[in-house]
């Protein structure tokens, strides 16, 4: 039985995430399709653990007898190196990559560099490497220098759901993600200054650390903005709670900095919703254009606090521009693959990790 690797706190309701969604889908699903993973949850500041995680990650490892398949979340292994490397030659390891390390914004550059040196070396041990999109596996190739016949694209899927019924005027905005960085709060703050002259509200839905310098910064955004009754942060929510918000919502607003996927996107075009976001790694593709032309979004250039404003007055002026949004969105809930097809991939992306001696001649190979 493979043993799946995953960080601590996966079913933390406190920090949701798209990668914490995906690990424990694809658990469930392998299960349900009769090829079921052994977990193996660590605790720990993954990338960058202590020496008690750290620990706790080799005798995990050093438990699965020669030749077993090991999956791991890129967040616990892709830091460690030291502790990968080592055990690549006896096991069938294949790396989870949600976000390359580096990508995560607010590091400082001593720190992005030694995280992406970490990284390249662990996937270049690593038997299979496999990413949530297309595009993120050919960055993955470029940034790393991998050999491609060893990545693998495993994308995320998603849950059915009723279709949310919007209002009269699309004045309800929705942005789901941690109040980080890379999430790009603080171009969205701005941006809905700028059009306050008209009839909004906007719900953000997503963790944000009390201690955060980021978090604090965006809340005093607000604040300066005078917005504070029109900008709510919910915190992180889950289950019916969350389902409840994208019901209530008439577009979703994610202005990131970085993607390799979007699962929020996909889970708001479930319910026929259309998106504004960032033109990011994967969130052009995700977002998709079903048949009939028509993309279900409007994209912006990333950090661009005019051209994200620009288009959240489209959509809220322009009552035509919406209904076309709305009519591409459905359009596109119809071919939302669901997480049975993630299953399968990830499968058979299991079935086909080379053998201990394959990855013996490849280590040297490497050296």
């Amino acid at each position: 039985m493979p043993t799946f690797v995953l960080p601590g706190g996966v079913d933390d309701p406190a920090t949701p995430s798209g990668g914490n969604v995906f690990d424990r889908r694809v658990h469930r699903e392998l299960a349900r399709r009769g090829r079921p993973v052994r977990e193996a949850a660590i605790p720990g500041a993954w990338p960058e653990p202590d020496a008690a995680a750290r620990a706790r990650l080799e005798q995990v490892l050093d438990a699965v007898p020669d030749g077993g398949t090991v999956l791991l979340d890129g967040l616990v292994a892709c830091g460690v190196p030291d502790v990968i490397v080592p055990r690549s030659p006896r096991l069938r390891l294949a790396v989870l990559v949600h976000l390359p390390l580096a990508d995560e914004t607010g590091l400082s550059a001593e720190r992005a560099a030694a995280l992406d040196g970490a990284e390249r070396d662990t996937l270049r041990a690593a038997s299979a490497v496999i990413a949530t999109s297309p595009r993120a596996v050919r960055g993955l190739v470029e940034r790393h220098g991998l050999d491609a016949r060893r990545i693998f694209t495993v994308e995320p899927g998603t849950d059915g759901a009723p279709l949310a019924p919007g209002t009269d005027g699309g004045r309800r905005l929705l942005c789901v993600a941690s109040v980080t960085p890379r999430k790009g709060h603080d171009i969205l703050v701005p941006a809905l200054a700028e059009v306050g002259d008209l009839r909004w509200e906007c719900l953000c839905v997503g963790p944000a650390a009390p201690e955060s310098a980021y978090a604090r910064r965006v809340r005093g955004q607000v604040a300066r903005s005078g917005l504070e009754a029109r900008i709510h942060f919910a915190g992180p929510l889950g289950g019916a709670a969350l389902g409840d918000a994208y019901a209530g919502s008439d577009v979703l607003v994610l202005p990131s900095r970085a993607e390799t996927f979007g699962m929020v996107v996909t889970e708001a075009l479930a319910r026929g919703t259309p998106v504004i976001a960032s033109a990011v790694g994967a969130l052009p593709d995700t977002l998709g254009q079903p048949a009939g032309g028509a993309v279900p979004g409007l994209l912006v250039p990333p950090n661009d606090v005019r051209a994200l404003a620009g288009a959240l007055r489209s959509w809220l002026v322009d009552g035509d521009l919406r209904a076309r949004l709305r009519s591409a969105a459905r359009r596109r809930r119809d071919r939302l693959r669901p997480w049975a097809d993630t299953a399968r991939d990830m499968a058979a992306v299991l079935d086909r990790i080379p053998g201990p001696t394959d990855l013996r001649a490849r280590c040297e190979d490497a050296r």
